[in-house]
């Protein structure tokens, strides 16, 4: 899930720095049950972070209902910072590292991190286990118009399970399934080639 350069959107300020200058969105691994407490350090320091969080009815040991807010992808938040910020956030408490591989931290796009963002709260969203099966779609209409997930089905209605690949976690989203077009492989892998040309 590296930023392809077709949705790298910088400000017309980011163009004339150098490299190391320029903020991305990266993946920020955290400490089990900390990415609240880190999302807080980040904001105290003016960092800029997203920690997407989904509402849900836990029922405590005494019996009592209450509505929480939990991470939607557990052990994980975004970032955008630059080249040298990093060693800023690593010095937090609970950040364990940015993912990445050995050359460096991996970068999400914009676009990923800005739709995902906006269609938080018009759509419901729960995590999701990684899936590798079922069949392929992609959303034609709505606020996430354009990502493809796994399609999945709810009772009433259809669930589209949405991997970001680059921390290995899913979230399912609800849609009905005018929503969502199949994604033929054929299809699928020609479009993917033509962007990396």
């Amino acid at each position: 899930m590296q930023s392809s350069s077709i949705f790298n959107f910088t400000t017309p300020a980011e163009r004339f720095l150098p490299s190391h200058q320029i903020s991305h969105w990266h993946a920020i691994y955290t400490s089990p049950r900390h990415e609240k407490r880190v999302h807080e350090y980040m904001a105290s320091r003016q960092l800029e972070c997203f920690l997407p969080l989904y509402r849900a009815v836990h029922r405590w040991k005494n019996g009592c209902k209450a509505t929480v807010e939990l991470p939607l992808f557990p052990g994980y938040l975004f970032a955008k910072v630059s080249q040298n910020e990093r060693i800023r956030v690593l010095e937090i408490p609970g950040v364990l590292c940015f993912l990445g591989s050995k050359t460096g931290a991996s970068e999400i796009s914009d676009l990923e991190i800005e739709t995902l963002r906006s269609g938080l709260h018009l759509q419901k969203f729960e995590p999701h286990h990684h899936l590798a099966i079922g069949e392929k779609v992609r959303i034609k209409s709505g606020p996430l118009s354009g990502l493809s997930g796994v399609l999945l089905r709810n009772a009433n209605s259809f669930r589209i399970v949405l991997t970001l690949e680059l921390i290995q976690q899913s979230v399912a989203v609800e849609l009905d399934a005018a929503d969502v077009e199949p994604i033929r492989p054929q299809a699928f892998s020609a479009s993917y080639s033509s962007k990396q040309n």
